[in-house]
């Protein structure tokens, strides 16, 4: 009778662990390194408190020596880079692609944490160098495991690299890459905008949202092929930004629409994925 109880109690468990898992969106903060994923992490959160809509923070870097927000669940409370350099005998490159491997074995306790806390939302931090989550396995089972129905990605491209037509277009690439390999909806936006003048930001939002005018941009500066550009183009690629800052909140609005729009509107959002 015991065992059976036990046995039932684990059912109920389990079926209430679902439940959870269904009702939280999980939001995958991605983008190559020094693009403002944790500073973009912090702002988000912040504009989910203004709403006062629950929510917890996932730190998936175990690298990060410094982190602007306090983190809900954090890898680095099972392990960091330095305690795998140390274990494995290996260089800061070898650790890193080697935490990123180590990251999938703990998203069972993740996600036991994660079930303490009555989230709406729960914002991901990846990684700061983009190809350790994008690339890896890992991030297969991460999305599998938290429930690939309940994730989408925002994707920031950097502002600085961007400034340039052919920046804007590795940038373009980079995002891409993302979208195969993750297969989950992604929002691309132009990170950090307070740190570029207002006519750079325009012009960076115009080429997302006028192919032809990228094109001519382009091949001024004669840095792409027109066979690769007008590939790209027939195959989707280019998409319209959204402009967003983590220091003044602008665009916040504009991203939690685009994320309520995915799961709730009902609508056919395909163009998102693929």
């Amino acid at each position: 009778m015991i065992n059976q109880n036990v046995f039932l109690l684990r059912i109920i468990y389990s079926k209430q662990h679902l439940v959870l898992m269904e009702e939280r969106i999980h939001l995958f903060v991605v983008g190559t390194a020094g693009c403002g994923k944790s500073y973009f992490t912090k702002a988000f959160s912040e504009y989910l408190d203004f709403k006062r809509i629950d929510h917890a923070i996932v730190n998936l870097d175990p690298g990060a020596d410094f982190l602007p927000y306090s983190a809900d669940v954090d890898v680095r409370e099972w392990f960091t880079t330095a305690d795998v350099m140390e274990r494995y005998r290996v260089g800061p490159n070898g650790a890193q692609i080697i935490s990123a491997d180590l990251i999938a074995t703990k998203i069972g306790d993740i996600i036991d944490e994660l079930d303490l806390y009555s989230a709406e939302y729960v914002i991901v931090d990846t990684p700061g160098q983009m190809e350790l989550f994008t690339f890896r396995t890992s991030s297969e089972i991460i999305i599998n495991e938290f429930g690939k129905d309940s994730c989408i990605s925002i994707y920031l491209f950097d502002p600085v690299i961007s400034q340039r037509a052919s920046g804007f277009i590795s940038m373009v690439f980079m995002y891409s890459s993302s979208v195969f390999r993750l297969r989950i909806p992604q929002i691309p936006a132009l990170s950090k905008i307070d740190m570029l003048p207002e006519h750079v930001v325009d012009k960076i939002i115009e080429w997302s949202k006028d192919i032809d005018t990228l094109y001519s941009d382009i091949m001024r500066e004669r840095d792409l092929s027109g066979d690769l550009f007008h590939m790209m183009r027939e195959a989707g690629l280019i998409r319209p930004l959204v402009p967003v800052s983590s220091i003044t909140g602008f665009g916040m609005d504009d991203v939690y629409e685009m994320i309520q729009d995915t799961f709730y509107s009902g609508e056919d959002l395909e163009s998102m994925k693929y």
